[in-house]
Parts: C-alpha cells; structure tokens; sequence
C-alpha cells in the first residue's frame, strides 16, 4: 500500500474512534435515557477547545490567536481536562433545562443551545479566536516519539483505539448495570419508574454528565489529531449524523451504534466525497444532506430498531 492510501486509511480510523466515542456518549443519553440532546456536538466542541487551549499555551498580546486561558500541560492532562469541562458544562446545562420541562421542551432547548454556542463562539472574538478557531495545536508525544509523519499517523491510530477501549469500558459498566437498568426504566416510562421510587431526574442527570465526559473526551482526541477547531467544525448538523448513527445501529445498543459509526459518518458520509464535481458549488454537499435526512426517513420507517436492535431482556420471576 502507497504511504498516500495508508495516510489516508489511518486518517479515517481515528475518524472512526472519534465516532465511536461520541455515539457511545449519545447512546448513554439518548438510547438509554432517553434525552433527546441535540447539543451534543457543543460538549464535544467543549472538549475540543478545552484542550486545545491546554496544549497552545498563553496567548500573547501580539498573537495571531487570541483566547481566554492556555497552559502548556503535558499528555494526557489536556484529554483528562476536557473529559471534566464537558462533565461540568453537561452539569450546568442539565441543571437548567432538565429539571422542570418535558422531554419534547428539552430537545428544543437544547437546541437554541446548540445554536447560541455557535454564534458566541463566532461574535466573541477574544474567548476561542471567534470564526478562525484555533491552529498550529500541537500534537501530543510527537516531539519525544520522533516518528515519521506517516508513523506518527499509525501512532495515533493506536491511541484513539486505547482511548475507545477505557470509554467502552465506562459505557459497558453503566449500561450493563442495575444503574443502567433503571435508565432503561425511566426512557420507557417515567411515571411507572418514579412510582417504583426511582429519581428520574438524577437518573436522567447521570447519564447526561457522563455522556458529556465523553464527549469531552472524544472532541479533545479530535483535535490532538487534527491540530485545529474551529466554529465551522461543530455545527448542529453533526449532532444529527450523530443521530444516525445511533438509530441506524441500534437505538441502546453499544455494539450497535458503533456499528452505525462505521456506516454513517465513516461509510456512507464518506462515499460522497467521491462523487464528481456536478451543478454548481456546494450542489454535492447539499445531496449529500439530502441524502442523510432520505438514509434517516428509510430507517425509522423500515428498520426502527437498527441494524444491531437493543436486546430484550428477560427476568425470571422470583418464587415465594
């Protein structure tokens, strides 16, 4: 394989952890809580910025950048930190637009959430670089390992597969748990939950910080990688492919929606780019949403339960 495809393939693997990541972190809200969070890419973003920041250091008078904060931390503090700022930001968010509203009322304010990050992040120039984002990040061991860039790249490929590994393993404790069992009960009926004396808002509460941990997490690995963020990188589109991904897997399923990482963001976002130039600019990138809203109507109607379907569980009736 040419040193072109291999860097091109390692590319798309961490691509696809990332994915992974984040589908994990939406899956815990919404497949087994049942919140419909379509801010989640702003808690990824948060990740992203947080440790970027982190790793860039102070920003002088005379930079080019210019953000609130900086530190030079090593590896992995600045993945760590911005894992504990999406939990915090999750916290706050949850705190004020889940307490009292419906479920139907949170996915809209979660929403005008998604939207207002955007255009603070753009309008206030001096907190993240307002609509040119943060550069020259540097990437993490690169000076001490000193590999070739495209060894560097098989590196990272190594890295992010570690990375989804201490994720699945958070994911697989809680939704594998009677933690996770009575999340399962508060998405399917809240009222019967709460009459059996389960919190639905701490449940609910639970899963959305640490949802927004990995966020966090997945939004800092990205942008070690990818040396940049900007404001553009985090529009609330990405929260429905997202989305996708989860329904097409398998709504509550872990194995499930990493499986529908691999076919949405990964497979069937990614054909696209190989389509030839038609129409005038931007036409193929308007098919190809077009086609994910199709990709989407096609599944809920066809396939509701996805690829990989949540599986039933059955409890054996205790004898007395």
């Amino acid at each position: 394989m040419s040193a072109a495809w291999q860097f091109y393939f390692s590319t798309l693997l961490v691509y696809l952890g990332v994915d992974i990541m984040a589908v994990w972190g939406l899956n815990l809200q919404f497949g087994i809580a049942g919140i419909s969070n379509f801010a989640f890419v702003v808690f990824q973003a948060a990740g992203a910025y947080t440790a970027a920041i982190l790793t860039l250091g102070a920003s002088g008078p005379g930079s080019f950048q210019q953000y609130v904060g900086g530190a030079h931390l090593p590896f992995p503090l600045p993945i760590l930190a911005a894992g504990i700022v999406g939990g915090l930001l999750s916290l706050v968010v949850g705190l004020v637009g889940m307490r009292r509203l419906r479920t139907d009322y949170q996915a809209m304010v979660m929403l005008v959430l998604s939207l207002t990050a955007t255009y603070v992040a753009i309008n206030a120039t001096g907190l993240v670089n307002g609509p040119a984002g943060l550069s020259l990040i540097p990437k993490p061991l690169s000076g001490w390992l000193g590999l070739s860039l495209l060894g560097y790249q098989w590196f990272y490929v190594g890295l992010t597969a570690v990375m989804c590994v201490l994720v699945y393993l958070v994911v697989r404790r809680v939704t594998g748990s009677p933690l996770g069992r009575a999340m399962r009960a508060v998405r399917d009926n809240e009222d019967a939950a709460a009459a059996l004396g389960k919190s639905v808002f701490g449940l609910r509460m639970t899963a959305f910080v640490i949802g927004g941990v990995i966020g966090g997490v997945s939004g800092a690995v990205f942008v070690e990688f990818l040396g940049a963020w900007s404001p553009g990188a985090w529009l609330y589109p990405e929260t429905f492919v997202f989305f996708l991904a989860v329904i097409v897997g398998g709504t509550g399923n872990d194995l499930g929606v990493a499986v529908g990482a691999l076919l949405v963001p990964i497979g069937f976002l990614e054909s696209t780019r190989f389509l030839p130039n038609i129409g005038h600019p931007g036409f193929v990138e308007a098919l190809q949403w077009m086609a994910v809203g199709v990709l989407a109507l096609v599944f809920l109607w066809f396939w509701p339960r996805g690829v990989i379907p949540e599986r039933k569980r059955h409890f054996a009736r205790s004898e007395t």
